[in-house]
């Protein structure tokens, strides 16, 4: 399980230092691709992307979206591993698309980690804030 909030600098070869207990998640080999609905990135174990994998390629090969989605995030990622001191690369092609640059958070979002820029993940995180913190039906919604 992927939890909390970690700072880490990204180097000039695009790699980053995973954190110790995202590490062993990530142990077989990590799938980094394209986040959905902001700037990020989405990094799963391998046994997380299997089951994302199955659910998306479950649906009728016929729906247009389906393919235009498949294609999109499909045709973006890349499986990388993880060297001896902990650290894995980010190809530059996701580098740009998440607007990566030297600071970076990686954050645990329970069957997945998310890349963030510090930048974006800070403009984020604060209206996220700001929106939960003051909505009391938000847990309501949620089942709670």
């Amino acid at each position: 399980m992927f939890l909390g909030e970690h700072h880490r600098t990204i180097d000039s070869k695009g790699r980053i230092f995973i954190p110790a207990k995202f590490r062993e998640e990530i142990i077989k080999g990590v799938i980094i691709t394209k986040g959905f609905d902001e700037r990020c990135l989405f990094m799963f174990s391998k046994e997380g992307w299997k089951r994302i994998q199955d659910k998306i390629v479950e649906n009728p090969m016929a729906k247009r979206n389906i393919q235009r989605f498949s294609r999109w995030f499909f045709s973006s990622a890349t499986m990388e591993s993880i060297d001896q001191q902990g650290r894995t690369r980010i190809p530059q092609n996701l580098v740009d698309h998440a607007g990566l640059k030297k600071e970076i958070v990686l954050v645990g979002v329970s069957d997945r980690a998310e890349i963030w820029s510090r930048e974006n993940w800070d403009n984020y995180y604060n209206n996220a804030d700001s929106q939960f913190s003051e909505d009391q039906n938000a847990f309501e919604e949620l089942g709670f």
